[in-house]
C-alpha cells in the first residue's frame, strides 16, 4: 500500500514548546487534502519506584482547567535533543528532586499520533535518593508525593490519574512484570 505523500508544508504557529504546521498531502488513492500536525520534541516519563512507593507529581493543567496527578515527564528546555535516559534523569530531578542510580527503559509511546509527531520514552527509575527539586517557571505550582502501588492503581481506576501517558506507562510497567 502506498503511504500518504507530503506535497508542501507551511508553518502556521510556533512557540518555545511546539510548532503547528499544515501539510498539503496526497492520499494513497491519489486524492489531495490538508493535514495539520503539532510538532513537539521527544519527552521522557519516569516511574520512580522505591520499594513499594511510587512518586507522582500534581500540577495545574491549564488546557483542562484542573489539577492532575501524573508521573514526572517532560521535554528539554528549548526542545533540545538529549539521549532519552539523560532526559528522564533530568525530568525526575527537576520535578521531584529525586536521583536514581538505574533507569530501565520500559517502552515508547506516541502521544496523539493522529495529530502530533511527539513520541516519548518511559523509564523505571530505581536506586532512589532524595534531593531538592529544580522546577522550571511553568512548574512552580507543582508538588510531589509518594504513593503505594495500591494507591496508584486505585487512583487510575477512580479517574484521579487521567493522563493518558501515565496510564499507558503503568501498563508498560505491569507488562514488564514489575
Amino acid at each position: 500500500m502506498t503511504e500518504f505523500q507530503r506535497l508542501a508544508s507551511r508553518e502556521v504557529y510556533r512557540n518555545p514548546w511546539m510548532t503547528l504546521r499544515e501539510d498539503d498531502i496526497r492520499r494513497p488513492d491519489g486524492t489531495g487534502g490538508v493535514y495539520a500536525v503539532v510538532d513537539k520534541p521527544t519527552y521522557a516519563l519516569v516511574i520512580a519506584m522505591d520499594g513499594d512507593r511510587i512518586r507522582l507529581v500534581e500540577q495545574y493543567r491549564y488546557p483542562l482547567g484542573a489539577r492532575r496527578w501524573e508521573f514526572p515527564q517532560g521535554t528539554a528546555p528549548g526542545g533540545d535533543a538529549h539521549p532519552p535516559a539523560e532526559l528522564a534523569a533530568r525530568e525526575l530531578r527537576e520535578e521531584t528532586g529525586l536521583r536514581a542510580s538505574h533507569f530501565e527503559p520500559l517502552g515508547q509511546l506516541d502521544v496523539a499520533p493522529g495529530l502530533s509527531s511527539q513520541r516519548g520514552w518511559v523509564f523505571l527509575a530505581t536506586g532512589i535518593t532524595e534531593g531538592e527539586h529544580e522546577r522550571e517557571l511553568e512548574e512552580q505550582d507543582m508538588h510531589s508525593e509518594w504513593f503505594t502501588r495500591t494507591e496508584v492503581e486505585r487512583m487510575i481506576r477512580d479517574g484521579v490519574i487521567t493522563d493518558a501517558q501515565s496510564v499507558a506507562a503503568w501498563a508498560l510497567l505491569l507488562l514488564r512484570g514489575h
